[in-house]
């Protein structure tokens, strides 16, 4: 496998992963749009249903007909929101998809290239005449970054922590820089919170941040520091990150179930 192929292959999988990134940043804007006309739209049936209260009664149905249409328009909007959140997801799922499968065709061409070189040094003595050298091993067969990934998420979901924990750290450190190394390091803090070691899980979480801050896991690594200090009986700290993803990650479903939390904390 030649330098030239590697790049064609790469080329070709970054080409297949332009569309749905485009496709799931417009997406995204759409849906920043669609939340934006709710909340408006929720401000002008809050006025009318007042305004409705000091109306006669030939006004008053009037004013409840309006009411209703904006209600209407309201589901409407909210569906919207709902069939672009599935769409959303669709993209990351697609785009999180062929980053994988590019990240296995590396790993695979780098096996091929050490398999390559060790029978190009296996066979070169004998093109050589009497001149012998040492025998160079071909490379153990590699396993897959998607099946490291794919294991150690398995094991979460079931609940071997330990096993999750293992798996994950072993993904960073043999693909460090693969397509799923800042959700790896994610779950790694995941891993921690729910084995209760709140500490550890801030400093994953930190550093997950501090390494991949672009991350779409970003949201909800500040989200879980502010739970790991909530359960760890730091309010300040606490409060402090609850407060950074309503700012830094406002649309988010993460900054919705900060604000609830604040909210109680502020009781």
């Amino acid at each position: 496998m030649t330098t030239k192929h590697f790049f064609t292959i790469s080329l070709f999988f970054s080409l297949l992963a332009c569309a749905p990134q485009a496709e799931l940043v417009k997406t995204r804007s759409d849906m920043t749009d669609l939340r934006e006309d709710v909340k408006t739209t929720k401000a002008q049936v809050q006025d009318l249903q007042k305004r409705l209260n000091t109306l006669d009664t030939g006004a008053r149905a009037d004013l409840q007909k309006s009411v209703a249409d904006y209600g209407a328009k309201s589901d409407q909007l909210a569906t919207d929101i709902q069939l672009l959140q599935g769409k959303l997801e669709e993209n990351n799922f697609r785009i999180s998809e062929i980053a994988q499968k590019l990240d296995d065709k590396s790993v695979k061409i780098a096996e091929l290239s050490a398999r390559t070189e060790a029978l190009e040094a296996r066979f070169k003595p004998l093109s050589g005449g009497t001149t012998t050298a040492p025998m160079k091993q071909a490379a153990p067969k590699t396993v897959e970054p998607s099946e490291v990934y794919r294991q150690a998420k398995n094991d979460f979901d079931k609940g071997n922590y330990d096993l999750a924990l293992a798996g994950f750290q072993n993904y960073i450190v043999q693909f460090p820089n693969a397509s799923m190394a800042d959700k790896a390091q994610y779950w790694t803090g995941e891993c921690y919170y729910a084995k209760k070691d709140f500490d550890k899980a801030i400093e994953a979480f930190l550093k997950m941040l501090k390494t991949y801050p672009k991350s779409d896991k970003a949201a909800g690594a500040k989200l879980k520091i502010g739970f790991s200090y909530l359960n760890a009986k730091n309010i300040p700290k606490a409060k402090e990150y609850l407060r950074k993803v309503v700012k830094e990650d406002a649309s988010s479903d993460e900054a919705a179930l900060a604000r609830e939390r604040l909210k109680k904390l502020s009781k």
